[in-house]
């Protein structure tokens, strides 16, 4: 082939590439969801540079610090725990000098942070690392993609290519977050207007001089439960744009998880005893690798479900046991319980924020976050979470967690 030749093929390569850039470019100005967003970018990455992983890594304005947001070679409960420092890492470079880099080869580069590849097991051998900026041009993260396949070497193009990707991406990430805070930030300033609207017509009512006492007490009661109410939204609230937001961290470690709950069941019990509610459990001693008070948060959360939205004298089953989710071995909670029941129409919407099912949202007190909570909890955790009920004769709400033995 004559370099003539060699040329216009290569060139027509490289125009495919491009091509494939600006129509990913399309496709990320037009994505809202954070979480979709970033495993996009991702795999686009890898795609043009054939690259046999990529990342993100975004800097935390609040403590300075760089920590994985995304990758394709890890799972999200070691991401997620990784702290990257700006100082002695070649991600970190990146940030703070604002500059593409190319590492041939990791080996000889006294800056690469190796705390990674040991962690995930994945044997880095070079790189190319591309700061990603706001539209106002201030560094927000670093992409990167590692191991080239065809080659040795990410050459000139590929840093184009990279280079014209990250600032589609830079800012695509950046309108995310905003929609992300001015969505959430809506939803609960209307979701605050009812209890706040109730302590206001309490107020009201114990200001009046010739209100009865028993009025009165009946009104302090009101009035503390949606205090309460109040209370727990914002506590809730908060839970929620951490997680969303990716600036809650895991201390993942070894959860014997019958132990947990039987933690959550001392909880629990007392409530549902005194409806007359029935709590029974099939053990199955497991160890599952997780984050402990995050899990809690979940069972309990589940648990307490199973008794809200209960009939007297009904009954909570809960199960343990292991299964298979894409050939690793994952542990299954189950919680059953023989209430109200879920249509099919609401069951699509029930992991959703400040969303209550219509057959119960006007006769029982909730914030509506709870499940949404365990949702990213579950799934920053490798795992699934998921429901199935009917009308009239129970819910069955479920979740797996990485299992470690039996």
């Amino acid at each position: 082939m004559s370099s003539e030749q060699h040329l216009s093929s290569r060139d027509s390569q490289l125009l495919v590439r491009y091509e494939r850039v600006i129509a990913i470019s399309q496709q990320l100005t037009s994505t809202l969801n954070t979480q979709t967003l970033l495993r996009r970018i991702v795999q686009a990455s890898a795609e043009l540079t054939s690259s046999d992983a990529a990342s993100i890594l975004l800097l935390d304005a609040a403590s300075g610090e760089l920590r994985f947001e995304m990758a394709s070679n890890m799972q999200s409960h070691d991401f997620e725990r990784l702290v990257v420092p700006l100082d002695g890492s070649l991600a970190g470079w990146v940030v703070t000098h604002g500059e593409p880099l190319v590492v041939h080869d990791v080996r000889n580069e006294p800056r690469f942070f190796g705390d990674v590849d040991e962690e995930t097991e994945f044997k880095t051998r070079n790189l190319l690392a591309i700061p990603l900026r706001s539209h106002r041009g201030d560094v927000i993260g670093c992409l990167e993609v590692l191991n080239k396949r065809s080659g040795d070497r990410y050459d000139d193009d590929d840093v184009k290519l990279l280079t014209m990707l990250s600032l589609q991406a830079g800012i695509a990430i950046e309108n995310a977050r905003l929609f992300l805070q001015s969505d959430f930030m809506a939803e609960a300033m209307h979701e605050l207007r009812n209890p706040l609207a109730s302590i206001r017509t309490s107020v009201s009512l114990l200001k009046r001089p010739n209100l009865p006492r028993d009025r009165a007490m009946e009104v302090l009661d009101t009035l503390d439960s949606e205090i309460q109410r109040l209370s727990q939204l914002a506590t809730e609230y908060l839970d929620l744009a951490r997680l969303e937001s990716g600036r809650t961290q895991l201390n993942i470690g070894e959860v014997p998880i019958d132990t947990l709950i039987d933690e959550c069941l001392d909880v629990v019990r007392p409530h549902a005893q005194e409806r007359g509610i029935d709590i029974s459990w099939a053990r199955n001693t497991m160890l599952v690798r997780a984050d402990r008070g995050k899990i809690k948060q979940v069972v309990l959360n589940l648990l307490s479900n199973a008794v809200k939205y209960n009939r007297d004298a009904g009954r909570i089953t809960i199960a343990t046991i292991p299964v298979r989710q894409e050939a690793t071995p994952f542990a299954e909670i189950s919680v059953t319980d023989t209430g109200y029941g879920i249509s099919k129409e609401n069951q699509k919407y029930m992991f959703q924020k400040f969303y209550r099912a219509s057959e119960t949202a006007t006769v029982i007190q909730g914030t509506g976050l709870g499940l949404a909570i365990a949702k990213h909890i579950v799934e920053a955790h490798g795992g699934l979470i998921w429901l199935e009920s009917e009308p009239g004769r129970g819910s069955i709400f479920s979740f797996t967690l990485p299992l470690l033995a039996s």
